[in-house]
């Protein structure tokens, strides 16, 4: 049986640190190679409603796509594929200890500019949709 979730939420501004981390050299490679495409500079911001919360809990307790830094200048992170009203990115979660956000704040990477490609900006509502975790299949 194959589940989806998907979550709605408003376009927010960020802290304005994404576009720095997703141009990395380490990062941009990784990207490529574990979710085969290079992100866009930048990140963009969801405010998810407070019963979508534990949907994100589950995912922080997952394993996820890993992002491992070259030396301990910078923070590791995790992702999760996940299509933007169509469009394929994934979900960035920062280690604990540097996330910036609030827990109904998500980031989002995708192969080119989110806000353009779907028209939108901040304020405006947006759907994605992830696959549920315990429908992954697990590796062999």
């Amino acid at each position: 049986m194959h589940k989806n979730w998907v979550l709605s939420g408003k376009i927010v501004s960020g802290v304005r640190q994404g576009a720095f981390f997703t141009q990395l050299d380490w990062f941009q490679e990784q990207c490529a190679q574990k979710l085969g495409f290079k992100p866009y500079p930048g990140t963009l911001n969801i405010e998810i409603s407070i019963e979508n919360i534990p949907q994100i809990e589950v995912l922080e307790n997952e394993k996820g796509i890993e992002f491992i830094p070259p030396d301990a200048t910078f923070c590791s992170g995790k992702a999760f594929p996940v299509s933007v009203e169509g469009v394929r990115g994934a979900i960035i979660m920062p280690a604990a200890e540097v996330r910036v956000h609030g827990k109904n704040i998500i980031e989002v990477i995708a192969p080119r500019s989110l806000k353009t490609s779907l028209d939108v900006s901040d304020g405006d509502s947006i759907t994605l949709t992830i696959d549920h975790p315990e429908t992954r299949k697990k590796p062999v």
